[in-house]
């Protein structure tokens, strides 16, 4: 299928059906008491560009372990389902990512190569689980390569399709050979296991750290106050200051032009049916 490049008007769209599920998500987590906060390149817009980094094309929302499982529990009631639905593994057949994604009905944006996931792709924002890590260096850099591992084998059915190379190809179509019911089975457990720690150190346990520490601060997540973004007011990290620049460096200096990436698509629809 042809790539498709998102023009200026058309990612702005993507943008403003994105803050809707934001919005709806800051509902959900109001009304039912759970405490979330937006991350990463939405945290990182909020506090550079009072709203989306121009060329981003999606929106990340992080909860802790137990404030995850009890909003998608909320989900299932409290959700406008007229315009939005919900996924993870344990509700969405051949789903193979770690973490949730809201989605908004009547939409598509089928990134490249994953065509053949057989899935609803409307547009979606990141709904990330936060689970613990030891708070040792050593045994959270071993974790670190365990939930690489974990990643590889989930990733395999997009991996053997958008991977470079025959010998990558080939290894993913040897890992997508592992029934999805014990890559999630032992996904799970680990997730249990890990559920009833409580460490100073969390992550996203199926999503890459970009830093040698492997984790983040728990109290960043835990302390939160409302910030300016798109003209809403969303949950964020009280601390963007030491959380930012632990991801991110200088995370006032615009990236240069080659690195502002919007993801190329093979589908798209938007609201009006375009």
């Amino acid at each position: 299928m042809d790539v498709h490049h998102l023009t200026d008007d058309e990612l702005r769209q993507v943008q403003m059906i994105q803050l809707e599920m934001l919005k709806e998500v800051d509902r959900i987590c109001n009304l039912c008491g759970i405490h979330y906060n937006i991350i990463a390149g939405t945290l990182l817009g909020a506090v550079r560009h009072k709203g989306y980094i121009p060329w981003d094309d999606d929106a990340d929302v992080a909860l802790l372990r137990g404030e995850y499982e009890k909003f998608r529990a909320a989900c299932k009631k409290e959700l406008d389902h007229s315009r939005f639905y919900f996924q993870d593994h344990r509700n969405t057949f051949g789903y193979r990512w770690g973490y949730g994604k809201l989605r908004r009905k009547g939409t598509m944006f089928l990134r490249e190569n994953q065509e053949h996931m057989p899935y609803g792709q409307g547009i979606f924002i990141d709904i990330f689980p936060l689970d613990a890590v030891s708070n040792n260096k050593i045994i959270r850099t071993c974790q670190n390569f365990h939930c690489y591992c974990i990643r590889k084998m989930m990733w395999a059915p997009v991996g053997k399709v958008a991977s470079q190379g025959w010998f990558l190809k080939h290894w993913y179509r040897i890992l997508d050979f592992i029934p999805a019911d014990i890559l999630y089975g032992h996904y799970d457990r680990y997730v249990h296991r890990q559920s009833i720690k409580e460490t100073k150190w969390v992550r996203i346990l199926t999503f890459p750290t970009p830093n040698r520490e492997y984790g983040y601060l728990r109290k960043w997540y835990e302390n939160s106050e409302k910030i300016l973004f798109e003209n809403e007011m969303f949950w964020s990290i009280k601390d963007y200051d030491a959380y930012l620049s632990f991801k991110f460096g200088d995370y006032m200096k615009l990236p240069p032009a080659k690195k502002r990436k919007v993801h190329p698509v093979t589908v798209l629809q938007l609201l009006d049916g375009k």
